[in-house]
């Protein structure tokens, strides 16, 4: 009796519409499953079309090309004599589902949509598709004229059903499916479901996934089982980083575990594991076996083919690992990294332009640029074919190859410090200092040539020169001089990413690279179209203290001494005039809270769901040993009055790598008005009221009102 199967699972750089590059990748993967003994293949969600399709999915091409990819994969001899699981748009007496198709030998077995959808955050599945609601039931789908010619069936099944194959039984889960708290899993197992799949669209955040590996581990810890999931990686095409993660688990350890961060278009995991292990697994656990015998059987496809051979009793079985997760320093070391040189090689542009201004930001930026040539090196060295393509074509030269990180990095970064008359020494060396180290290409230009002749137009046209409020101005002359000097650098950072490369007789142009981070974007601390605003920003989604730990790891293992005293510097805007030749402005102050803070308002305003009067509820308990409630609320009501008033800055924000869930981002992530009533009258009515509660109840005499 075979007891011993070997199974695939994969994470593919997949992109949406790329069909030909999909399929391409998809035959890779099953010869590499293959060529490794595998019987089953399972590959990620949406594979065929790419996950992020979006209103793509309304068309009836996409439905169209995905049969035609479908067509090129079952008439092929590589997908012969192995099960594959491939994922699709399918079109089900007129309604639009997220399928998996599951085929062998130029026959379709199944079609199972999709039952839960993700429809919160970053997804919107809802949208396009809608769920199979019909639990354990199938229907006859009639295949389209190009399908029949390859497969010779004129229907097959659609629906919630299970693979009874020669050895095992298979079931079928597809990402939010393993999140619910109703997991087809749960059920599945208890009707003798012995192996589940999971094809997965899931994508980073910091610090998430370990909680992914442990729902994977515990599907089968209560019930036994094999579990496979497979996973999207890399860059599709907008804001999200696919982070692979591919997995293979047994009786709720793990034993095969893929790469979470890699440059590599195609991973497979194969493992061979003893069915029997499962077996004797479930036995012993009473209470399953009890709630076994009241189960509803699912429909079962018998397939004449096993994952198994009858001779196996020499074949070695793979052991449990231990999952090695990465800290959130190496997090935004590797993941920012791997989405920018997806979309450097994507959008066949040469490189990237980042102003530098020798805070912590845009030098965090310049770091994981840095970082990014590590990896393409790396991948190079390992022997990637696909990096040293990307590559030569990126550098225009077909000899070229990558094998050092800073002068990979002269080639691909410019980076320009764009002072003022308010710009400090300090930074100015700093910015030098790490260019250097990095090996970046350097730029130093001065901006108040350009600065004084927008302002001079200002003055011929209204007879009035504004003045900065340390010389006398009020502060709206001085938040708009401020707001000059930003935004002139936003014009001259397009203007030397057009041209720089035709300066230095090199082809192509440059991405512009914006550096304001997640708490910053959430405060409304930048200036409307300045550096903030650029083609793509790599730290949109990541919080400043992230990014100071961050930046300590690029100390430590990069070497980067510069970023020693980058460190040490109070972060700052530079855009007042000095005094005394040293900066006077600070980013803190400017913002009336710290950044501790903000990370704070952000959790609890995105995370906790808290309005004003509930994050004021429990911000006194959080709070309660250095604020008193009075000073609580004050900052309560100063975060929602900045925060309200900002909010428009949202409509415009660069489109950011997405890794922290209290984002502002509203494109689709944080879906808030951009115009608020910004005196928050009646909330703040409800927060000075409990306040006048609470220091009643302590003996405290009150004010009427909490500023």
């Amino acid at each position: 009796m075979g007891r011993a199967v070997t199974v695939a699972t994969c994470a593919l750089n997949q992109w949406a519409l790329d069909f030909e590059g999909n399929l391409e990748r998809i035959f890779r993967s099953i010869d590499i499953a293959k060529s490794k003994g595998a019987r089953y293949r399972l590959g990620p969600e949406l594979e065929i079309c790419g996950y992020g399709c979006s209103d793509h999915f309304y068309e009836s091409d996409t439905l169209l090309h995905s049969f035609q990819v479908l067509e090129k994969l079952l008439e092929s001899p590589a997908t012969q004599d192995i099960i594959c699981d491939v994922g699709m748009p399918v079109m089900h007496r007129n309604v639009r589902y997220n399928c998996r198709v599951i085929f062998l030998n130029k026959k379709i077995l199944l079609i199972r949509p999709k039952i839960s959808l993700a429809n919160s955050g970053n997804y919107r599945e809802l949208r396009w598709f809608s769920p199979w609601s019909k639990a354990r039931q199938v229907e006859e789908y009639f295949l389209p004229r190009i399908i029949q010619e390859v497969t010779g069936q004129e229907t097959v099944p659609f629906g919630d059903a299970v693979l009874a194959t020669k050895d095992t039984c298979l079931g079928t889960e597809i990402c939010e499916e393993l999140w619910a708290p109703n997991s087809p899993h749960i059920e599945m197992g208890l009707d003798g479901v012995e192996i589940f799949t999971n094809s997965s669209g899931s994508h980073h955040v910091l610090r998430k996934a370990h909680a992914r590996v442990d729902l994977v581990n515990s599907s089968t810890a209560k019930n036994g089982g094999i579990y496979i999931l497979a996973n999207q990686k890399g860059c599709d095409g907008d804001r999200l980083y696919y982070d692979g993660c591919a997995m293979i688990s047994m009786n709720g350890e793990t034993v095969a575990q893929g790469s979470q961060f890699s440059l590599d278009d195609v991973e497979v995991l194969v493992a061979t594991l003893d069915l029997e292990d499962v077996r004797s697994y479930r036995a012993e656990i009473s209470s399953r076996n009890l709630a076994a015998s009241k189960v509803n059987p699912y429909p079962r496809v018998k397939v004449n083919f096993a994952l198994s051979c009858p001779d196996d009793l020499a074949v070695p079985t793979c052991m449990p690992i231990q999952w090695r997760h990465h800290s959130p320093e190496e997090e935004i070391s590797l993941g920012p990294a791997c989405w920018l040189w997806d979309y450097l090689r994507r959008s066949k542009q040469a490189g990237f332009l980042l102003p530098l201004s020798g805070g912590i930001d845009s030098s965090a930026t310049a770091c994981i640029v840095y970082s990014m040539c590590h990896q393409v090196c790396l991948a190079v060295k390992n022997g990637n074919a696909d990096v040293l393509a990307d590559t030569r074509r990126i550098v225009n030269d077909g000899t070229y190859i990558p094998e050092d990180p800073r002068e990979f990095c002269k080639r691909v970064l410019t980076t320009c410090y764009m002072a003022s008359e308010n710009s400090s020494q300090d930074t100015c060396n700093r910015a030098k200092l790490l260019a250097e180290q990095i090996g970046s290409y350097h730029i130093s230009l001065n901006i108040d040539a350009a600065v004084k002749v927008v302002v001079k137009i200002f003055s011929v046209v209204t007879g009035r020169t504004p003045k900065f409020f340390v010389y006398g101005g009020s502060s709206r002359e001085s938040l708009a001089l401020q707001n000059v000097q930003a935004r002139i650098r936003m014009v001259l950072a397009y203007l030397f990413a057009q041209l720089t490369l035709w300066a230095r007789g090199m082809p192509g142009g440059l991405l512009v690279l914006g550096t304001a981070n997640v708490d910053e974007s959430l405060r409304g601390y930048l200036t409307k179209y300045d550096c903030s605003s650029a083609d793509i920003n790599p730290i949109g989604g990541i919080s400043k203290t992230d990014l100071k730990s961050f930046i300590q790891y690029c100390i430590e293992n990069f070497q980067l001494t510069a970023l020693r005293s980058i460190m040490s510097a109070p972060p700052t805007a530079e855009l007042e005039p000095l005094v005394d030749g040293q900066v006077a402005q600070t980013d803190e102050a400017d913002m009336g809270m710290t950044y501790a803070e903000l990370s704070i308002y952000g959790k609890l305003r995105k995370i906790g769901k808290a309005g004003p009067y509930s994050m004021f509820c429990k911000l006194i308990d959080i709070w309660k040993e250095i604020f008193t409630p009075r000073e609580v609320a004050s900052k309560v009501k100063h975060f929602f009055r900045m925060y309200s008033v900002n909010r428009h800055k949202m409509t415009t924000l660069t489109p950011s790598y997405h890794a922290e869930n209290y984002s502002p981002e509203d494109n689709r992530f944080d879906l808030r008005p951009f115009l608020y009533n910004s005196s928050w009258s009646w909330q703040f009515r409800c927060i000075d009221k409990q306040v006048s509660k609470l220091e009643k109840k302590e003996g405290i005499s009150t004010v009427e009102d909490v500023d």
